[in-house]
């Protein structure tokens, strides 16, 4: 192989292949796009422009090193985040070189939260065990109450959830007594009180149906709902559960885990009630039928009687006759008899139906819980006239020992306070012949004039 020398005394190989930029990059960015797949990449943002193109244009960064990353506007409409600085982040995309400048970049084509992502993740772990352990299965699902004697609710007791389950109850069957068990719905303390309360009212046993709900939310605020521990209570509790977590389109393990599902608060309440109104329609259906049937049976007797007397003129035996008119008062007694057994019957029905339906009547609790307040308000009254009797004693107590070494007793037993210009005069130094002087006593004062002072000569 034969090398000429250049201008600068080097050796230069005439077959040697000489690339140019662009030929480099354009060799760089094929080798970047063919050996790196599609892949997820987790990091920080920094450095967000938005120009007006609508790309994203972005940097990907960690504690070790960063990388440039564009979004473009095909794909950015559909992420689920707004982008900003300083937020965990992890996307999807490919690794690509901009050859105009030759920088190395990542082409992202889906973005998330970095946390949203992370608690997707233990979502779908922990439904796919709960699940293959049978959590999930309907054949161990309670069937729900035709008509619960008590609704427990376990939900915050001042979240808008509560309130529109309460709504919904009094406005389809006022009657039905609701016990709240109050927990907090999000946070730290979410699933530990939500477990207790299952287990509580597991226990108790006073609730026909429980409702587990509270409103929407993203996924951080729904996460107690996912906890493995709130899944394993609810399948243990021997009460069937409605779940009512978040909005229709929001998931939780409690939803599966649960007897039944209700994709609202509102919508649960009104799977655990029946209608008053329906049933106020099947209790005058009943009482139509009823009648009807009284009437029919009624004149299918008649017509009975019309034929045994029809009957009784066409045979002129006395002995036949006899035996036809004891027939007939057998008949007559057996009519009336069933006729009020049957009456007695529905009678008792209709009566033990109005009487449930008195019983869930709010009235009764009404009338309970004014003569509660009645009786606290006397005890109340009480216990204030005690304690004023009390304080009335101190007072005088401390009044009587408060004279006791007052001036007013010293006064009493002779002696006076003397006065000069509004002062103490306790000295007769302190005083000069012609001196006004004021004198108090026990009962009134006087005013004086000083004729003369002495010495106290028993010093």
């Amino acid at each position: 192989m034969m090398h000429t020398m250049d201008r600068y005394g080097l050796k230069s190989n005439p077959e040697r292949k000489v690339l140019s930029v662009t030929q480099l990059n354009l060799e760089a960015r094929r080798l970047l796009e063919t050996g790196l797949s599609m892949t997820w990449v987790e990091g920080e943002l920094s450095n967000i422009a938005r120009p007006a193109s609508g790309h994203w244009y972005f940097t990907l960064k960690d504690k070790g090193a960063q990388i440039r990353c564009a979004m473009f506007r095909n794909r950015n409409q559909y992420a689920q985040i707004e982008p900003r600085d300083g937020m965990a982040v992890v996307v999807r995309g490919r690794v690509s070189l901009y050859e105009a400048r030759g920088d190395y970049q990542l082409i992202t084509e889906n973005i998330q939260d970095a946390g949203v992502g992370a608690l997707q993740k233990q979502f779908e772990a922990l439904k796919r065990k709960l699940d293959q352990e049978g959590l999930f299965s309907e054949d161990t699902k309670l069937p729900l109450p035709a008509m619960p004697g008590r609704i427990g609710l376990i939900t915050s007791p001042t979240g808008a959830a509560v309130k529109d389950i309460l709504n919904v109850l009094n406005r389809r069957f006022p009657g039905i007594p609701v016990r709240i068990y109050p927990v907090a719905v999000q946070g730290d303390n979410a699933a530990p009180q939500i477990v207790k309360a299952l287990e509580l009212a597991n226990e108790r046993r006073d609730c026909d149906v429980l409702i587990l709900a509270r409103g929407g939310g993203s996924i951080e605020d729904l996460w107690p709902f996912n906890e493995e521990a709130v899944a394993r209570a609810i399948y243990a509790c021997s009460i069937p559960i409605v779940s009512a977590v978040g909005h229709e389109t929001d998931i939780t393990i409690s939803d599966f885990v649960a007897d039944l599902r209700a994709p609202t608060p509102s919508a649960a309440a009104e799977l655990v009630v029946p209608d008053a109104e329906d049933w106020v329609l099947r209790l005058a259906s009943l009482r139509r039928r009823l009648q009807r049937s009284l009437f029919s049976f009624m004149e299918d007797a008649q017509e009975t009687l019309k034929w045994l007397a029809g009957r009784h003129q066409q045979v002129r035996p006395d002995r036949q006759i006899a035996q036809h008119l004891l027939r007939l008062d057998d008949l007559d007694g057996r009519l009336r008899g069933l006729i009020k057994i049957q009456l007695a019957q529905r009678t008792q029905r209709l009566s033990s139906i109005f009487a449930r339906l008195q019983s869930r009547s709010p009235q009764h609790a009404l009338l309970r819980s004014a003569s509660s307040l009645e009786r606290s308000s006397q005890q109340l009254n009480q216990a204030m006239s005690r304690h004023l009797e009390h304080l009335k004693s101190r007072l005088a107590l401390a009044s009587a020992k408060l004279n006791s070494v007052g001036p007013q007793a010293t006064l009493e037993r002779g002696y006076a306070i003397v006065m000069h210009d509004s002062r103490l005069v306790t000295d007769a130094a302190q005083l000069s012949a012609q001196d006004a002087i004021s004198v108090r006593l026990a009962k009134g004062t006087a005013d004086a004039t000083v004729t003369a002072t002495h010495e106290d000569s028993s010093k």
